[in-house]
């Protein structure tokens, strides 16, 4: 794809920028990267790590040479918070799908909620979800999942610097998570459920930093096309 002629004002975005947003909830961070490219005709434009649909906070995106440090962007340490709804299971591990298989959990205890958050910290084998964007067989996994073929992924190695309860509220639990890349937070819940005998899944997430990247630091997608349309008449 060939790099159009783009507005004066715009040329710093095509030398190379690194932008921070706060995603929006029900967008793919790929309908960020679009929307970045539609507002300043920029064509290199590339995030630095998948947030769900489902979930907000911090993304990186690079623009122009910039998207060469993307991989390093990937790598960073990252921090979420969120809730986990126990009592239920769902086949995406959020609610992306529905519900089913509940339990009761009227046996669960504070002491046993925060208890269990010990098996998961520090470097583990985590299964990613088989609603995933993996690739097996060069095609990614979520489609087999969908059609309600029996996905297999092997566990991979991440690390959980940190998973701490910070509300308990059932059956919703509300927590704050430090990991290493590659770590899937819906897995995790999942796992969370799983531990404690009753199932779990994801019910919401936002990512709130990414290496010394903070979402407090981050722009809504509406601030920044303001931002555009100001740099835009600036120099119209």
């Amino acid at each position: 794809m060939r790099q159009k002629e783009i507005h004066p004002a715009l040329q710093p975005f095509l030398e190379g920028k690194v932008i921070l947003l706060n995603k929006p909830l029900e967008w793919t961070s790929f309908d960020v990267v679009r929307k970045i490219r539609n507002l300043t005709r920029i064509v290199k434009v590339g995030h630095a790590g998948t947030l769900d649909p489902l979930a907000t906070g911090l993304l990186i995106v690079c623009t122009g040479k910039f998207t060469k440090q993307i991989n390093t962007y990937m790598g960073m340490e990252k921090e979420y918070t969120g809730t986990i709804t126990l009592g239920a299971v769902t086949p995406t591990y959020d609610l992306e799908s529905t519900p089913e298989q509940h339990q009761p959990i009227n046996h669960l205890t504070d002491e046993m909620i925060h208890a269990a958050t010990a098996q998961f910290t520090g470097p583990i084998m985590q299964v990613p979800p088989a609603h995933s964007a993996i690739k097996k067989d060069g095609k990614p996994v979520y489609l087999a999942a969908r059609k309600g073929e029996d996905v297999q992924l092997e566990p991979r190695p991440v690390t959980i610097y940190e998973f701490r309860v910070t509300k308990i509220e059932l059956p919703v639990v509300h927590f704050r998570v430090v990991c290493s890349t590659g770590t899937y937070i819906r897995s995790l819940s999942h796992d969370f459920g799983k531990a404690l005998g009753v199932g779990g899944y994801m019910s919401s997430l936002c990512r709130t930093r990414i290496g010394t990247f903070t979402l407090d630091q981050a722009q809504t997608m509406d601030e920044f096309e303001a931002e555009i349309n100001r740099l835009k008449q600036s120099e119209g």
